[in-house]
């Protein structure tokens, strides 16, 4: 959020200086709280743990003691546990029928006003015209999205002239390495089914 913000200041043209007490909010030490602990949400817990962060998450299944323990994590059984603690929410969910509109106006009423959410998933997981409801009227202190619904947004949506609120365009995996691995793994799935061979990255294993 400052990052942005801060940027647009450094090259605006009406910058005559720039102020000493604008100041930003540490991750180091604060509380992630993860919902969805998959391989993704995994990976994002490994990150976080290099900030010192405290990591809570949700998830339908619990994960190993031992994967727990190697990233420091501590399971909420309860989604609300979780959002009333944390001070960073990350969604990292599969949009399904039950995750379509997981966080709503409830939702977002039981997070820390301090808190930001950040939404990697999908945007329909995320009830946006509560999202709006709640940053306008500082129910939370901001939003980062890489995901909307629709994507790309209407450009009258009230999201977009909100200044607490960072929206990127799906680009999470946007790079050029990333892309590259994901079309060999593409091309090592369609040859193993071509040759009659287990598929490696199966979605829905038999």
């Amino acid at each position: 959020m400052y990052l942005h913000t801060g940027c647009q200041i450094a090259v605006s043209p009406d910058t005559k200086c720039f102020a000493v007490d604008w100041l930003g909010v540490e991750v180091t030490r604060a509380t992630l709280g993860i919902i969805g602990m998959g391989s993704i949400g995994y990976k994002v817990a490994q990150r976080a743990r290099a900030f010192n962060m405290k990591i809570l998450y949700h998830n339908r299944n619990r994960r190993r003691k031992e994967e727990e323990e190697a990233v420091g994590a501590h399971y909420c059984a309860k989604m609300e546990d979780l959002l009333q603690q944390s001070d960073f929410v990350m969604l990292v969910v599969n949009l399904t029928p039950e995750t379509h509109k997981l966080i709503g106006k409830k939702e977002l009423g039981l997070m820390k006003p301090t808190a930001t959410l950040i939404n990697i998933s999908r945007g329909a997981v995320i009830d946006q015209d509560a999202l709006v409801e709640a940053l306008q009227n500082k129910v939370i202190r901001a939003a980062a999205l890489d995901v909307t619904h629709p994507e790309p947004l209407p450009r009258d949506h009230p999201l977009l002239n909100l200044s607490n609120v960072i929206i990127t365009p799906h680009i999470g995996t946007a790079t050029v390495q990333a892309i590259r691995m994901m079309a060999e793994e593409a091309i090592a799935n369609m040859l193993a089914v071509l040759n009659g061979q287990p598929i490696p990255s199966e979605v829905f294993p038999k």
